[in-house]
């Protein structure tokens, strides 16, 4: 059963030009900014500098895991009321109360349709202006071949990469769209983009992720609602120990002697994407550590 807790504070990228057709014949400096070739760069006046843009109410599944903790602190740090939802009871109370913004916490299976609907059609007066949504739960269990995998695994990852995802956006959407305010962000895996052996489930529903953001941009063109996919790379979480089901000694195997991304380094990119002006989109964000990169195609010669 959901349970939720609300409390409240007590005192509380490089630009680049990639057209061919544009040949820099020569820079030169020029009255108040750069001649470049035939064209003339003049600094950015200060009236038409973006206002700044913050989200007011950040809803964040998978609270407790290595990402969802990081999302909730550099979120807190700019002043968003948070809403956070994990199945860890004891571990989502000790990040709570970590926090000094206003907060409301429930324990919700998002794999369980009837949890995220009373979820969402309970949220306390103050929090119910979700206008940032961060689909973060979900994760990979097993890394055998799909010949020798578990069903079981298959049909758990399923659900919760995919099946929460899609309904829990279901229920906060039609709010988003009335408000003309909103932005899903989504936290799909570069193996959604790139398969690899013994993936099989796991990276297929990383790329419906994928898939289903595309799609909803499609629908919400017209009602200022942003969406954007992050797809990580190699990121030292708890994801591989849950992977591997508490074998400690093969998740770390992972990470090892490959410094991989942190945590922090992902929730910078989703803070990035959601402070963007209200009239930028960023569609995706495909993220990897300098020592990891995609490889060539198989080919078995047996």
């Amino acid at each position: 059963m959901a349970q939720a807790i609300t409390t409240s504070p007590r005192t509380l990228a490089t630009l680049r030009c990639t057209s061919p057709s544009l040949v820099m014949r020569s820079i030169a400096p020029i009255a108040g900014g750069i001649l470049c070739g035939r064209r003339a760069l003049r600094p950015m006046a200060a009236t038409n500098m973006s206002a700044p843009y913050r989200p007011q109410t950040v809803l964040i599944t998978g609270a407790t895991g290595g990402f969802g903790q990081a999302f909730a602190r550099q979120f807190a740090a700019l002043g968003c009321n948070l809403i956070l939802t994990s199945r860890r009871t004891d571990e989502l109370k000790k990040l709570a109360g970590t926090l000094s913004v206003p907060l409301h916490q429930a324990i919700v299976d998002v794999t369980k349709r009837d949890e995220i609907e009373k979820f969402v059609a309970t949220l306390p007066a103050d929090f119910q202006g979700v206008d940032c949504l961060i689909n973060n739960a979900g994760g990979a269990l097993g890394l055998e071949p799909a010949f020798e995998s578990n069903l079981d695994d298959w049909l758990t990852m399923i659900h919760a990469n995919v099946t929460g995802l899609v309904t829990l956006t279901h229920a906060l959407l039609p709010r988003m769209v009335q408000a003309k305010r909103g932005h899903i962000i989504n936290i799909g895996s570069v193996a959604g983009n790139y398969a690899y052996p013994n993936g099989h489930v796991y990276c297929a529903v990383k790329a419906f992720v994928g898939h289903f953001s595309a799609a909803l941009r499609a629908d919400l063109i017209a009602h200022n609602v942003r969406v954007t996919n992050i797809e990580p790379g190699l990121a030292e979480t708890p994801f591989s120990l849950n992977r591997f089901k508490g074998d400690a000694e093969r998740a770390a195997k992972v990470y090892e002697h490959a410094n991989p991304l942190t945590a922090d380094d992902i929730a910078e990119a989703v803070v990035w994407a959601a402070t963007r002006p209200a009239r930028v989109n960023i569609n995706r964000i495909e993220v990897m550590p300098t020592t990891q990169a995609t490889g060539p195609l198989a080919v078995y010669r047996g």
